[in-house]
């Protein structure tokens, strides 16, 4: 093409929009800092990752849960099925090792991490409670005519993987109970019945767990030895907490072979269980006075 015919022609390149970025082809640019050939954590140079296995192994699920938050190569670490799988196992040692292996394989892919969130489990390392009130009308004195009493009692269980669990009935708060829910306060079902009301002793039964339904009873020892027996379904405020028990039937009945004897199925005193673990038994708000929290809604 003749540059007459085409006046433009000449100007052509100076019309053409500049892109910076084309001028980088060809051009190997390094990088301005280099890349250092160990982790930049302090703990991670400390300590070998064989120890810090070792470290992971003897911590609770909880711990782990936290310990993920930490940083990345402590999220993947904690990953490794052989801590959820020794969790799990202790969790259901009742259910038996060959049981956990099918329940694992047939509802959960193979992950024990997905089996530890998902399935049902009652937890033992803190105390479930029951806080419960009523209204107890006074005896009339003076000028005051029919004074109202406003009664507050809970009710503590604490489990065991083994199948076991503690129970008790108390006025007292969580904090001041919690030291007492061991294996040596529960051997006072032998003190005689007078006794043992003092001493507000705490008692030993069995509970099975069955998909979220967990049956618990025990012998009220005594003159009149009764059986009391909890019906509970396990429910969580969020996935994989396990932190509420709701009671669907509590019946009493007393201990004898007399088909005659009916067993007593009681309404009041229902509201369910709150899960409180032990690092938290100092803080909770149910340790709070009833002046102060009139009520308790526990979601």
């Amino acid at each position: 093409m003749n540059s007459e015919a085409d006046p433009l022609l000449g100007l052509r390149p100076w019309l053409v929009t500049q892109r910076p970025w084309l001028d980088l082809y060809g051009v190997h640019v390094k990088p301005v800092v280099s890349k250092p050939n160990y982790d930049p954590a302090l703990i991670h140079r400390c300590l070998p990752d064989e120890l810090l296995f070792e470290i992971f192994v003897r911590m609770t699920p909880h711990g782990l849960g936290r310990g993920a938050c930490v940083c990345r190569k402590w999220r993947y670490t904690i990953r490794n099925p052989v801590f959820w799988r020794t969790a799990c196992l202790k969790a259901w040692q009742a259910s038996g090792p060959i049981e956990n292996y099918k329940i694992v394989q047939s509802k959960y892919e193979w992950s024990w991490r997905k089996m530890w969130l998902l399935r049902p489990r009652v937890r033992t390392d803190g105390i479930y409670v029951s806080r419960n009130t009523y209204i107890h009308v006074g005896v009339a004195e003076w000028k005051i005519t029919n004074p109202v009493h406003l009664v507050c009692y809970f009710r503590y269980m604490r489990f065991f993987p083994s199948g076991r669990f503690f129970y008790k009935n108390s006025s007292q708060i969580v904090k001041d109970v919690a030291k007492s829910m061991t294996f040596h306060a529960s051997k006072a079902d032998s003190i005689p019945s007078r006794k043992r009301e003092e001493a507000d002793s705490v008692f030993s039964g069995h509970y099975t767990l069955l998909q979220d339904e967990v049956d618990a009873a025990f012998l009220y020892p005594g003159l009149h030895p009764t059986v009391l027996r909890l019906q509970l379904r396990l429910r969580g405020t969020m996935v994989g907490a396990n932190n509420r028990m709701d009671i669907i039937s509590l019946v009493t009945s007393k201990e004898t072979h007399n088909p005659d004897v009916p067993a007593v199925s009681h309404r009041r005193g229902l509201n369910p269980f709150v899960f409180v673990p032990f690092e938290e038994v100092e803080t909770s708000v149910l340790n709070l006075p009833v002046d102060k929290m009139d009520y308790y809604l526990p979601g």
